[in-house]
């Protein structure tokens, strides 16, 4: 197995690249305590075989593995589950009790990332979406706990980026496993100054108050370290947290802007992602960080117009 799919880290911590557009882009996690294992995230049903050659490399049964955990049901953190379960015939899949319907259907997943991507780069980026068995879904209450081998595991429900989202508290590492509510901070975000840390809106259930409320929740069990998605192992501070929240505060006021529009909404946002990069010492040039940035500033740029339609309504 390629050693660049996956890096091992303390605790019994193992992330893996989920090969999801391209390498350093999505992760996920394996969590080994006494003969159990938990996989945190999933990717897509392309991560399945690196996992499956971590394990046999290691000399894991698949009978071993016994939760499957996604933070939230959008196809880069749960479109591997349905395959993860299939091959992991022990194990719960534990999710948000308002994305549990998704994982026994995704059948509305499917059709409204076909709707965004065009069926062929949908395939191509994540495979085939396989269903649940309902029987094997546990549905996850705020602050409930459970064990593994010992080992609590406790699940807060974390609003903001999505409605069905939650972070896994884990009080043996000090860490979150904090899927997309402690934002975004890929490889090339790691600057000289400091790592930097991108906000996720993307749509549509973007909510800033909750977005902040649930950054204060994350802050508030003092964690040393944050478990990203996008991506790897991030150490935590408070300037990270408000680093995050000042960029949601300056989102809100680009998007109410008069007459603002997408295109117009992700021209703004980029501008002001590589003034903070530049910031933190990046020195590529502004061709190069847009280059870095595009993709998330314009999902970012959506999820804030959907956000502005829903507000508008209400």
């Amino acid at each position: 197995m390629d050693e660049l799919m996956y890096q091992s880290m303390d605790f019994g911590i193992t992330c893996i690249d989920a090969a999801y557009v391209r390498h350093g882009t999505a992760c996920f996690y394996l969590l080994e305590e006494d003969g159990e294992c938990a996989v945190l995230e999933t990717g897509t049903s392309r991560s399945v075989p690196a996992l499956e050659q971590l394990l046999a490399n290691r000399g894991i049964a698949a009978e071993q593995v016994r939760y499957v955990i996604p933070t939230h049901v959008h196809l880069d953190h749960a479109g591997g589950a349905g395959a993860m379960m299939a091959a992991f015939p022990d194990a719960q899949l534990l999710i948000h009790p308002r994305g549990a319907r998704h994982m026994a259907d995704p059948e509305r997943l499917i059709a409204a990332a076909t709707e965004v991507y065009g069926e062929a780069l949908f395939r191509e980026l994540y495979g085939e979406i396989e269903p649940v068995d309902p029987d094997r879904i546990r549905q996850m209450l705020d602050g409930e706990t459970i064990s593994l081998a010992g080992r609590p595991l406790e699940f807060r429900h974390t609003r903001g980026h999505a409605e069905h989202h939650f972070c896994i508290w884990d009080e043996v590492s000090r860490g979150w496993f904090s899927g997309d509510m402690f934002g975004v901070s890929y490889p090339w975000f790691r600057l000289p100054g400091g790592d930097f840390v991108l906000p996720s809106t993307t749509p549509g259930q973007f909510d800033p108050e909750s977005y902040l409320a649930s950054l204060e929740l994350l802050g508030s069990y003092k964690p040393q370290r944050m478990y990203l998605t996008h991506y790897g192992e991030l150490q935590y501070s408070s300037e990270k947290a408000r680093l995050l929240a000042q960029q949601i505060e300056a989102y809100c006021r680009f998007a109410t802007a008069d007459a603002v529009d997408a295109v117009q909404l992700q021209e703004r946002l980029g501008d002001h992602a590589v003034e903070l990069m530049h910031q933190f010492g990046a020195n590529n040039d502004d061709a190069e960080l847009r280059n870095h940035l595009d993709f998330d500033m314009q999902l970012n740029a959506q999820g804030l117009c959907v956000w502005q339609e829903r507000v508008k309504g209400d």
